[in-house]
This record gives C-alpha cells, sequence and structure tokens, in this order.
C-alpha cells in the first residue's frame, strides 16, 4: 500500500501546471500504484481569500464517487485573515477536511507570529494535522521576479514545536541539512508527532536520515503535481537492508501515514 502524504490540486501563477485535477491525479495514483494521497488546493496560497480555494476542492472532490475514498482533504487557512476560525469551523465541520496546511512565506508572516500558533494550537485541538512546505520551488532555477527565494530548513521549526510540542505534524519537501539540529533539538523532533514526506532534495541519504531520526518520522509524499512520482519512492525502495529493510519501507510507504491518519 502507497500513501501520499504530500499533494495538491490547482493552479501556479509563476508556471504552467500539468496533472493538478484530482481527476488527473488520480490517473497518475493509478499509474504508480498509490492508493491514498493527501490533497490541497494550490490555489489557496494566491487568493485573498483562501476559503475560496477549500470550497473548490471541496466542490471538485465532491464531483465524483471515486474521489472519495482516494483523496484526504486538507485546507489552506491564513491565520492573517480575521475570519479564518470561521474557515477553520466550515473546513471542519461541513468539508470534513483532516488537517490543515499553513504558507507563512507567501501570507506574509512569521512563523513565531502569535495567530500561527494559535491556529496551531487550535488545530492540535480540534485533532487535525498541520502541515507545513519549506519551500514550493528550487529557487536556484529560472523564476519569477515576483515568487520568493525564502525556504526553511528544519530547525526553523523548533520554535513552534517548542511552543506547541502536542501537535501532529506533517513537514513537507524538506530542504537543507535535516542533521544540523543539535542534540537537545533532536531530542525534540524524535518526541514529537511528525512526518516528514520523502519529497525533499535533503533526503538523498535516507538511511542515515532513517538512522538519525527513526523510521517512524518519515513517509511517502510527492509534492505532485511540481516534483515527480518516482524520486520520493526511490528513496524508499533503495533502502538496505542495514538501514532498515522491508520493515521500514512498509513504514514509509503507508504504516506511519497510517496511524497519523487514523485509517
Amino acid at each position: 500500500m502507497l500513501i501520499d502524504i504530500n499533494a495538491s490540486t490547482g493552479h501556479w501563477p509563476f508556471q504552467q501546471m500539468q496533472n493538478s485535477s484530482c481527476n488527473e491525479i488520480l490517473a497518475r495514483m493509478d499509474r504508480y500504484g498509490v492508493d491514498l494521497s493527501v490533497v490541497s488546493n494550490l490555489n489557496g496560497i494566491f487568493y485573498k481569500n483562501v476559503q475560496a480555494a477549500n470550497e473548490e476542492l471541496h466542490e471538485e472532490l465532491m464531483s465524483d464517487r471515486r474521489f472519495k475514498d482516494r483523496f484526504f482533504p486538507f485546507a489552506i487557512i491564513n491565520p492573517q485573515y480575521a475570519g479564518w476560525r470561521q474557515d477553520l469551523d466550515i473546513c471542519v465541520n461541513k468539508m470534513g477536511v483532516r488537517g490543515i496546511r499553513l504558507y507563512p512565506v507567501y501570507h506574509d508572516y512569521e512563523l513565531s507570529d502569535p495567530s500561527c500558533i494559535d491556529l496551531v494550537k487550535i488545530a492540535r485541538d480540534m485533532g487535525l494535522i498541520v502541515g507545513f512546505t519549506f519551500r514550493m520551488f528550487d529557487p536556484r532555477g529560472p523564476r519569477h521576479w515576483m515568487d520568493t527565494t525564502i525556504q526553511w530548513n528544519l530547525g526553523d521549526m523548533i520554535p513552534v514545536i517548542q511552543e506547541v510540542p502536542d501537535a501532529t505534524y506533517f513537514f513537507l519537501n524538506v530542504v537543507g541539512n535535516i542533521f544540523v539540529l543539535n542534540e537537545s533539538e533532536r531530542a525534540l523532533l524524535k518526541k514529537t508527532t511528525v512526518l516528514i514526506d520523502t519529497s525533499g532534495a535533503s533526503l538523498g541519504n535516507m538511511g542515515n536520515a532513517i538512522a538519525t531520526y527513526g523510521a517512524g518520522k518519515f513517509a511517502f509524499g510527492t509534492h505532485t503535481p511540481i516534483l515527480d512520482y518516482l524520486t520520493g519512492l526511490l528513496r524508499i525502495e533503495s533502502l538496505r537492508e542495514n538501514e532498515g529493510g522491508e520493515a521500514a519501507r512498509d513504514q514509509l510507504r503507508s504504516g506511519n501515514a497510517r496511524k497519523i491518519l487514523g485509517i
């Protein structure tokens, strides 16, 4: 079984997106043997009213009975918007979202902003998973002048975890050196309920990552439609026996995600 914890529908204003509708993503899931995908709507990164993007995703998911059992919707919430609490309530109680995704870089607030911390705490209390994407595109390549070059590393998330250590997190498309945390920071991360998806460029050596943080901290993720389906999966399938072998591969393919998603 394969569960992708990092997929998106929608469009990107700076680059043409392909395979970015639920129907197209489902076709790619079937092609590559992916059973379930956690999905949100990229449009919410750029809409002034992010709730419109959540409504678009909900309408699309309701349009085809095949989608009900294959997608887990996550809402994009902007805590800088005065009505975000009402948006969150609607997303949970009327749309059935299983988590939220936050984009502080694009919505212009700091990770330490009180509104961000409040949102994470409320999501925790509602039993929601909180997803942070460390970067959307590689800033080293050609880019539009209006897009950002800001990207985080794992250490940037430590203050959030310190503020809300009992929340459940997805850290997606992680970049930078994931081994730079000091001993106390690594200990904190190990105690936190968090999954780091396999799409990030920093996970080129999954064996070392598992040796440092444990196989229970990682899960298959594609960052589709921006990245491909195969790279994140190859990082799992190439694990050697002395790096965890089949037991670790099963955890990363679906076991860890099933546990957190409650399926």
